[in-house]
């Protein structure tokens, strides 16, 4: 086991080697305070996600958690080691070890996505229109104008403003002119909050549009702290397909940005070469819609990346910095642009050629423990489960949030990094483990198992099942203090409920994020 100090740690993330910097802490303590280009990879689901984000396994990796969790860093240091993983380093001191040395720390998620939109704008200039202007436009039935929403679908039938139409931002270059085909139409691109309003309006005008176009500023946020009605679960959605006859003007305008950014197409014996490297890694992204993915027979190693979450979240998608990723969309209007996007976030890009002819060697996953004292028991069965077994501990796993709302009568929430606080000392006593994910579960049991625990259950159960399953439930949502939901992020969940000040803290905290990074963070980004 290596450490690595903060500064040497700096230098790495900004040479010119591949690196994955892994917070291996949960989701509301990574959300809390983390360095700027840390991938979050939980420990409670470590061998789930670190093969995704990290599929070449003598990658340099750093990892890091908290100073006085040090036991939690070294468990997931074992843990991706059992998987292969062997060049791997721990941050001394933590993120803690990390401030001292005088660099910053960052709260929220997909900083670099979300810092690079802020830039942007400024770059840009970008057109934007407030959440009071566009409801005037809106009231007057005289204006051609259609508002865009650039989310994906769920986030869209959460909260949307009124008559918007879903059109993810990866779509945008594709299926925009259906939804606006008149050029006198003004397009107006919303999200959530700024970033994919600003990247969904300077697409297109980047690709040069007749409309006019805007940037909705402060997205759904604004427009609620203006006061205006949102609607909720609406199903205005993007065309699922283009009139023929619009598709080689398409090609052409996103052929002209592909060249614009200078990005590169390459063949399949081109990216099969590639693949075969041990010494860089390369990342297949398939950027259409969920439904034309699961439609379309890829090779196992291509990933599912929707074109505009991966520019807004490339974090979520590729743990790998100075990593190597190649595009395919086989309509050739998508894929350059998404990839003028992330050749300006930094990263080396190319467009793959007759995706139709790929073919690769599906990427090696490594094989699950074997359980000899684990049973796995179905939702109806935990009634008379607990009945046979009185004595049994029962460890809720599900998310935190979810337990809070409903879990059964003498319970106790645990995850991975907490379990050893819960667990009965004695081996043979009875543990029934609840979750929601088949896989976090084999993974709780291998560890409890690995600890000398001889009569494991594991239920993937939620709230409706327990609920019904005729057992005492208790609804008292303070026996767990938020300080105990470390997977969950309070700094994001509560701008989405109603919560005004929350709402304008985050857009202060996104607009202020340039502001906060450094020299060399900055130049990641190359804006022509």
């Amino acid at each position: 086991m290596k450490y690595i100090n903060a500064h040497a740690l700096k230098k790495q993330i900004h040479d010119a080697n591949e690196i994955a910097v892994l917070d291996i802490r949960e989701h509301g303590q990574y959300g809390e305070n983390h360095l700027f280009f840390a991938v979050s990879v939980p420990y409670s689901a470590l061998e789930l996600e670190i093969e995704r984000l990290v599929p070449r396994k003598n990658t340099r990796i750093v990892m890091y958690g908290n100073q006085h969790e040090d036991e939690v860093v070294k468990c997931a240091y074992a843990a991706a080691s059992a998987l292969g993983y062997n060049d791997i380093s721990i941050l001394q001191d933590g993120v803690q070890g990390w401030q001292a040395a005088g660099y910053a720390t960052f709260s929220g998620v997909n900083l670099p996505s979300k810092t690079f939109g802020e830039l942007a704008e400024h770059v840009y200039d970008t057109p934007r229109i407030s959440a009071l202007q566009l409801q005037a436009l809106l009231s007057d039935d005289g204006n051609k104008i259609v508002v865009l929403d650039g989310r994906p679908v769920p986030e869209y039938r959460k909260m949307n403003i009124p008559g918007s139409i879903c059109c993810p931002n990866g779509e945008l270059a594709l299926r925009a002119g259906e939804l606006a085909p008149d050029p006198e139409t003004t397009i107006v691109i919303n999200c959530a909050g700024r970033t994919r309003s600003i990247v969904g309006a300077q697409t297109l005008i980047n690709l040069g549009v007749p409309n006019k176009v805007y940037a909705l500023e402060n997205g759904t946020q604004g427009w609620y702290l203006a006061d205006l009605p949102l609607e909720h679960q609406s199903d205005r959605l993007y065309p699922p397909s283009i009139q023929d006859k619009n598709l080689p003007i398409l090609q052409k305008r996103s052929a002209a940005i592909a060249s614009r950014y200078n990005v590169q197409a390459v063949d399949v014996a081109q990216v099969q070469q590639w693949l075969a490297q041990t010494d860089r890694t390369t990342f297949l992204c398939d950027v259409r819609t969920p439904e034309e993915f699961t439609q379309t027979n890829l090779p196992a190693g291509v990933q599912h990346t929707p074109g505009g979450q991966l520019i807004q979240a490339t974090d979520e998608y590729v743990g790998v910095r100075k990593s190597r990723l190649v595009l395919l969309d086989f309509d050739g209007v998508r894929a350059p642009v998404i990839a003028s996007w992330l050749r300006q976030l930094g990263w080396e890009v190319y467009l793959l050629n007759n995706p139709e002819n790929l073919q690769m060697t599906a990427p090696a996953v490594s094989p699950r423990p074997v359980l000899r004292h684990t049973t796995v028991l179905a939702g109806d069965q935990i009634a008379s489960f607990v009945a046979a077994h009185p004595e049994a501990k029962i460890i809720d796993t599900r998310p935190s949030m979810q337990f809070r709302q409903l879990r059964l009568q003498g319970s106790r929430w645990a995850i991975r990094p907490t379990m050893a606080a819960v667990v009965p000392e004695d081996k043979d006593t009875a543990i029934l483990l609840i979750g929601e994910h088949p896989g976090k579960l084999q993974i709780l049991a291998a560890d409890l198992e690995h600890d000398g625990h001889t009569a494991i259950y594991c239920a993937c159960m939620d709230n409706e099942q327990i609920r019904h399953s005729g057992l005492a439930a208790n609804t008292n949502e303070s026996e767990l203090p938020d300080e105990q939901c470390i997977d969950f992020l309070f700094f994001v969940h509560d701008r989405h409920q109603g919560n005004k000040e929350a709402a304008r803290q985050y857009l202060e905290w996104e607009t202020n994020l340039i502001s906060q990074i450094d020299d060399l963070e900055r130049q990641t980004f190359s804006f022509e």
